[in-house]
């Protein structure tokens, strides 16, 4: 199949549906200029992760942590919504898409108008700070400015918690109303778009197969084959943003 037709189709399935889910990982972001954490130059090549076992029972874990945090921040800051995610932001606004569930730390799609309402963040938001006993939000710039003096490590000012980049860590267990959340959207879709994931992240990665199994039209669009490509009704290893640009309706 070539690429015309690849999308081609995926038009035409896009407006047969009736209730899509959008399902997004690090790929998407990636032209956005936000390196994959696994890939070459990416976070997990330059640092070992930290459990989050460890965040909580060492002060020094915790020091380390928001070093790291503070030294990698300058590229998600800069990094803006591409042309993938504005695509998916108009089939929200559209009514195509009722949820977007991402393994994404960044927070661009609700920078491109996609409302917080209708995103399900798996692994968390790395954009702020929270108390990990009250869940209380806290904005980075005020916790910079205290930890860039001498390291003072941020408490909660609400319950004297330990404030944490609001992300699912290596060894945090996943959040549990998210993961019913998308449950739940998976099983009420009728096509299930897989976007920029390598799909081999369990247990997020299960929901492609959920969608499946329940009947729904799964496409999967990643620049690399996937360990699903198998069951999909249409695989499309093309660049995401002209992709999606190129099937959606913008005026």
């Amino acid at each position: 199949m070539s690429d015309k037709e690849g999308t081609d189709k995926l038009r035409s399935m896009i407006a047969e549906c009736k209730r899509g889910v959008v399902f997004t990982g690090a790929g998407i972001s990636t032209e956005s200029g936000i390196p994959d954490f696994r890939s070459p130059g990416g976070i997990w090549t330059k640092y070992q992760p930290i459990n989050f076992q460890d965040f909580i029972a060492s002060e020094e874990m915790r020091r380390e942590s928001w070093r790291r945090k503070f030294a990698t921040s300058e590229i998600m800051d800069q990094a803006k919504p591409n042309k993938g995610h504005l695509a998916i932001a108009k089939l929200v606004q559209m009514g195509k898409v009722a949820s977007v569930i991402t393994q994404n730390i960044d927070g661009l799609h609700q920078l491109s108008g996609v409302p917080d309402e209708h995103v399900i963040e798996l692994h968390g938001n790395a954009t702020y700070a929270s108390c990990l006993e009250c869940g209380k939000r806290y904005e980075f710039d005020v916790i910079e400015t205290t930890f860039s003096k001498d390291e003072t490590l941020p408490i909660c000012d609400q319950c004297d918690g330990i404030i944490k980049t609001a992300t699912i860590s290596f060894g945090q267990a996943m959040p549990v109303d998210e993961m019913q959340a998308s449950k739940e959207e998976t099983l009420a879709c009728d096509l299930f778009l897989s976007i920029g994931s390598s799909l081999v992240v369990y247990p997020a990665a299960g929901f492609p197969e959920l969608a499946k199994r329940n009947g729904s039209k799964l496409v999967i669009i990643n620049r690399d084959p996937t360990g699903m490509d198998g069951i999909a009704d249409l695989v499309l290893n093309t660049e995401i943003g002209e992709t999606l640009s190129s099937v959606v309706d913008f005026d």
